[in-house]
Order: C-alpha cells, then structure tokens, then sequence
C-alpha cells in the first residue's frame, strides 16, 4: 500500500483488508479515537499517543522560537523570518481587529495558544500519528477554560465587579427586560462561551479525523479489490485532496479560537460597548 502511506493512512485501518469476503470493513470507532496508555493505564498520569502529541505542540514552539532568536539578525531570514511573520499574522489578523492596541500585552498568551492548537491539529496528517490532539475533549476544554479564565480576569481587573454588572445588565436595555435579557446574558456570556469553544473545536477536528479514516478506508478497499482498481484514480486523489483541506482546517480552527478568545477579552475590557 505505498500510496496510502503517504496520506497518512494509520495502522489500523490495514484490518479493514482482513474482515473476509472482499468487503468494505471500517474499523471499530474505539479503534478511531482512543489509543492505548503507553503506561499508567487508568491512572491520572496515563500517558498515550494524544499525550504525546499535546506535548510535542508545547516544545515546537518553543523550541522554534528559542532558535529563531538565538541569532536574531536586523533583517531576518529563514526561521526567523517566518516566525516574524507568524507573530505578524497574529498581531495584525487577531489581537489588533479584535482588541486594539491596548491587546498587545495579550500577545504571548494568544500567539502560544495558536500555535498550540495549530500544531496539535496537524498530526492529523502526518504519517504513523494520523491523529489530531484536539480531536479529544481534554485539550480543548482545558483551552477553553484558560480563555474563560482570562477574559473574566481581564474584565474584573479593568472594571472591577462592575464588570459582571455592565455585563448581566447591559446599558441602554430598558429595565422590564433585564428579566429576560440578563438570564440569556449569564448562560451567553459566562457559561455557553466556553462550552462552544471546546465543542467547536473539538467537533471539527474529530469530524475531520473520520471522514480522513474513511476515504482511506475507501481507497484501501478499492485496492484491494481489482475490479475496481479503475475507481482508484478517482479516490485516491480525492484522498490527497481532502487530506490538503484538513491541514488546512487544523490553521483554520487555531486561527478561529484565538480570535474568539481576543474577541472575548476585548469585549471584558469595554463591557459597556
């Protein structure tokens, strides 16, 4: 299966030439998404492939940024050329439409968690890990609780507990309908923001990950089966074509949380706005 190697098509996905029969078999959903601790199996420490990976889209950066600076030059080239442009890119796309000027001091926090989320996603391409990080609920729960955390933070340290005020019990809404409005501001505001920051990304990407499974599947069948080995010129570059798409989802989804994130923070700096 030399072709298939290529984009990524994980091991498991072999056993769908060995159910018999000559048939399409997909593979079990826990084959899909859970993977094997590594060790401390069902402890708080379990360590497996997604853990791994999480921890690769932490050092990346770092260690990136670490080199790109070591010998900064006044006119930069290679590494610290396209690390300038990334910081750039989140300054120009993100913090500033988002937040102001005044969002620049947000810049650390936002810019790793791009790249986090960027780098988490892209092993859903890569040969042999074929699995995005994000593609389970930790990952992005926890991300999501970091910028719940740090647009109420934000909002109280600028307005005080005025904040929550300014926030439940938005100005120029006339008094009869703060019982209406201020209950759908609470869940909005301080309950649902987080939630659909973890959900959006989580659902992407998982989404991503199958329908990847299952054109490799598809391709993998059609393999196997010469009858149809015509069909393959079809499915197969449909294959390459969806796999350029997911990594360009994994950029698009980084790009999405963050900005929602400076979205956030921007709108708990000015609550009245």
């Amino acid at each position: 299966m030399p072709g298939l190697a290529l984009l990524n098509a994980p091991s498991i996905l072999l056993a769908a030439e060995d159910g018999g029969g000559g048939g399409m078999h997909f593979p079990p959903i826990d084959h899909i998404v859970k993977w094997p601790a590594w060790f401390g199996e069902g402890t708080f420490y379990e360590f497996n492939k997604i853990t791994f990976i999480s921890f690769i889209a932490m050092l990346v950066p770092v260690i990136l940024f670490l080199i790109a600076g070591r010998k900064s030059k006044l006119v930069p080239s290679g590494l610290q050329n396209v690390m300038e442009v990334s910081i750039d890119f989140v300054e120009k796309q993100v913090v500033l439409p988002a937040i102001g000027p005044e969002g620049l001091r947000y810049m650390p926090m936002l810019i790793s968690m791009f790249f986090f989320i960027w780098i988490g996603n892209i092993f859903e391409v890569i040969p042999s890990a074929h699995m995005p990080a994000n593609a389970r609920m930790a990952n992005p729960l926890v991300l999501a609780l970091v910028a719940w955390g740090m647009f109420i933070g934000v909002g109280v340290k600028h307005n005080g507990l005025g904040y929550f005020k300014s926030a439940l019990f938005p100005p120029g809404v006339p008094k009869a309908l703060y019982i209406l409005v201020t209950p759908i501001e609470l869940l909005s505001t301080f309950i649902i923001r987080p939630f659909s920051l973890a959900v959006r990304l989580f659902a992407n990407m998982l989404a991503g990950h199958i329908l990847l499974v299952t054109f490799a599947v598809l391709c993998i069948t059609l393999w196997s089966a010469s009858v149809l080995a015509g069909v393959l010129v079809l499915s197969f570059p449909m294959l390459v074509a969806f796999t350029g798409f997911e990594f360009m989802v994994a950029f698009l989804q980084a790009f999405i949380f963050s900005l929602l994130t400076a979205v956030y923070i921007g709108g708990a700096l000015h609550p009245a706005h």
